[in-house]
């Protein structure tokens, strides 16, 4: 079985590299702006684009910077310059959510969702590139979070209008978005720092948001009224408290976590399909059955570190069958297998990365 694994794990990253990433090197690229476009058709052209956001820059400048082959790295290098140029005000220091289709400025909301991409992506140009310019951005834009976006109270506001006022107060996802962004730059800058702060957050997290009876994260501070729990976000953070155990040691997160994604297991994961719902109620049952593709990687990658390798390669094959083809992926899924997306986004390639990486770590680590 685990040769067979291995076998799909790198047929998993031969689609990556072979198929999806170059594809956004060309068609799902903008070389007059120097900008990916937001999304691609099923069969690879590119839909008009109504904006650029700098999340989806951001992810993209990810997957190139950690692709193998100078090609790839070249283009991380010309997105990397495509975030700086269009998306950065040097007056303010604040990242623009999003640019139009000229590139002239768009919404300039200060979204913490996308200052951790910045953090994120900039850590892995440095790491791969050692270019100065990254190094300054991810301590500039980890500065700017820390003084603008931290609350008194220890968490973090989702969102600033361009001055500064909080538009949105804590919500899950950001601050996931930004552990994963601290880890990142702890590899390249000032672990001890970095490591506090992920300490804080992850206690934050446990008091804002963790629901004692499931154990699981919710995406809204807790008693938020339409609040919700994600499967695939209670798998997403299993990778990344696993990422980094000496930093969460004794940490109650640590603890929960685990637990809650095996109550998010059983409530929201097709047995037959192994496919991800979108959604749970708070109460348990299903809130929105869409399957997502990237809660499906996410999954994967759960099952991987967490060593359940026949439910593995069950999903694996299902994820394979449902979700990929020759030349992309399936965005979401109804339930029964039915195409409910039909365009391919250029955040989505992230989500195969951080998965195929995981997959081929936990390979690796077999074979010893």
């Amino acid at each position: 079985m685990l040769h067979a694994l291995a076998d799909t794990v790198r047929a998993l990253r031969r689609h990556l590299d072979d198929v999806i990433l170059p594809q956004w090197r060309q068609a799902g690229f903008n070389a007059a702006l120097g900008l990916p476009h937001e999304a691609i058709s099923q069969d690879g052209v590119p839909l008009p684009d109504q904006r650029y956001r700098a999340m989806a820059c951001a992810r993209q400048i990810y997957v190139h910077a950690r692709a193998p082959g100078d090609e790839a790295a070249a283009h991380a290098a010309v997105l990397f310059d495509g975030l700086l140029r269009h998306f950065h005000d040097a007056a303010t220091g604040n990242w623009h959510f999003s640019v139009d289709a000229d590139a002239r400025p768009l919404d300039r909301t200060q979204d913490l969702y996308t200052y951790a991409f910045v953090i994120f992506a900039s850590a892995v140009v440095f790491e791969r590139t050692r270019d100065p310019r990254a190094r300054r951005t991810m301590l500039a834009t980890t500065q700017a979070v820390e003084a603008r976006f931290r609350r008194s109270d220890g968490g973090y506001d989702a969102a600033l209008d361009a001055t500064g006022v909080a538009l949105r107060g804590p919500e899950q996802n950001p601050v996931m978005h930004l552990t994963e962004a601290y880890q990142a730059a702890a590899r390249v800058a000032e672990p001890a720092w970095f490591a506090q702060k992920l300490r804080d957050i992850a206690d934050d997290v446990a008091g804002r948001h963790l629901d004692a009876r499931t154990q699981c994260i919710a995406e809204l501070p807790l008693g938020t009224a339409g609040n919700r729990v994600e499967p695939g976000h209670q798998f997403e953070w299993v990778a990344l408290l696993h990422c980094a155990p000496q930093v969460y040691e004794g940490l109650s997160l640590t603890l929960a976590v685990p637990r809650g994604s095996l109550w998010a297991r059983g409530q929201g994961v097709d047995a037959a399909t192994a496919g991800v719902c979108a959604a749970l109620d708070p109460a348990g049952p299903v809130s929105d059955a869409m399957q997502r593709i990237w809660a499906q990687t996410e999954y994967a990658r759960y099952l991987a570190l967490t060593g359940d390798y026949p439910a593995l390669a069950h999903q694996l094959e299902q994820f394979r069958t449902r979700f990929l083809h020759e030349t992309g992926w399936r965005e979401v899924l109804h339930p029964n297998g039915e195409l409910a997306r039909a365009d391919m986004p250029a955040t989505t390639p992230y989500h195969l990365a951080t998965c195929y990486e995981a997959l081929e770590n936990v390979v690796e680590n077999l074979a010893k």
